[in-house]
């Protein structure tokens, strides 16, 4: 669901309010814009938690691109909302995470890269999670007071290097840890423009490598109606799937349908005690 009201809130709701290091809030890194598929000059990047509202429109500029230009999502959204932005109930109880290029004179340029965090207080005081709006969450409640749920993660389609992805990976670790919280979930979309064979048979192969124990497995409000798709095709999992799994995450059930995303949406989970010693070393140092 995704045509609920907007409230109102004071910009200070919409500024980070979980304790994080002068190092995560601004963070600078080097890439390169894989666009025109040509070798271009290394850009200046930063990494740095939306505090102010135009922080959030900026990446709610992103998601409209990437959601609804690039990937045909049908968006309803608060009355008033400024055209061209992807903007739902839960924007101002989320955290923003950007990372955005930074321009020749040091001055913040585009944003291309953005994760939004739910954190467990900010889940209490607006009553839930989105994935509640898809799946039935009922057995992760015991997990819940040091969960945060992840979600309307893209990259801008000018640079999806695995920079991009890495960087924002980098700060969430560190929020995680710096917040003493220890599981991510979310919701992974596949596209259906295919009707929806590719997410079954992706699912019929993840089911058997990769589906987390019964007692934290959901169940879809709308599933998708794997039984009568072709589940035998041979495929590859999405390259934000394929991360996720590398790092640990499991498959928590079944995939919803969203028909406004025209997606198949699989809930996952990873917990930073699952990570890979690779992984810990790179995201923790540990």
């Amino acid at each position: 669901m995704r045509d609920l009201p907007l409230p109102t809130l004071p910009l200070s709701d919409l500024t980070p309010s979980l304790s994080r290091s002068p190092a995560l809030s601004r963070r600078s890194l080097h890439g390169r814009s894989l666009g025109s598929g040509l070798e271009q000059a290394p850009q200046k990047l930063e990494v740095v938690w939306a505090r102010t509202a135009q922080d959030v429109l900026a990446a709610q500029r992103l998601r409209h691109l990437v959601f609804v230009d690039e990937m045909g999502a049908r968006l309803t959204v608060p009355a008033g909302s400024p055209e061209g932005h992807d903007i739902d109930l839960f924007d101002p109880y989320c955290e923003h995470l950007l990372v955005r290029l930074v321009e020749e004179d040091g001055e913040p340029g585009e944003v291309i890269g953005t994760y939004r965090v739910l954190t467990p207080e900010a889940s209490r005081r607006i009553g839930g999670l989105y994935s509640e709006t898809e799946f039935d969450l009922t057995r992760l409640r015991p997990l819940r007071g040091k969960m945060v749920e992840l979600g309307r993660s893209c990259v801008h389609p000018d640079h999806r290097q695995g920079g991009v992805i890495m960087a924002l990976w980098g700060a969430l670790a560190e929020f995680m840890v710096r917040n003493d919280l220890d599981t991510m979930i979310g919701c992974a979309s596949i596209s259906m423009r295919d009707g929806g064979h590719v997410a079954a048979s992706l699912w019929e192969q993840l089911r058997h490598t990769h589906l987390a124990p019964i007692d934290v497995q959901v169940r879809p409000r709308l599933p998708l109606p794997v039984d009568d798709l072709d589940r035998s095709l041979a495929v590859e999992p999405p390259a934000l799937i394929k991360g996720y799994l590398r790092c640990g995450a499991r498959i928590l059930g079944a995939p919803a349908w969203d028909p406004d995303f025209n997606t198949a949406d699989l809930p996952m989970m990873m917990r930073l005690a699952d990570l890979p010693s690779r992984y810990r070393r790179h995201f923790l140092g540990a």
